[in-house]
C-alpha cells in the first residue's frame, strides 16, 4: 500500500513531515502547532495514518491529511 501526505507525496519510514494544522492530542492538554517538524515518521498498515514520537509524546498516530512531506 501506498502512503501520501496531503499534496500526494508518496511518505516511506524515516522521513520527515511538517503539520499543517494545529492539532489537539487526546488524553493530554498538549496541541501540536502547525508548522511542527516530526521526525523519523512510521507507516502503518492503514495508508492513512502514521506513527510517530514529537517531544514526550510516544506512539503517536497522526492521520496523512494533516502532513505534509518536509
Amino acid at each position: 500500500m501506498e502512503t501520501r501526505d496531503c499534496n500526494g507525496t508518496l511518505l516511506a519510514d524515516g522521513d520527515n513531515v511538517t503539520l499543517i494544522k494545529d492539532l489537539k492530542v487526546k488524553g493530554t492538554s498538549t496541541t501540536l502547532k502547525r508548522g511542527t517538524v516530526v521526525k523519523g515518521i512510521k507507516l502503518t498498515g492503514d495508508p492513512d495514518e502514521v506513527d510517530c514520537r514529537v517531544d514526550k509524546i510516544k506512539g503517536l498516530v497522526l492521520r496523512t491529511e494533516f502532513l505534509k512531506k518536509a
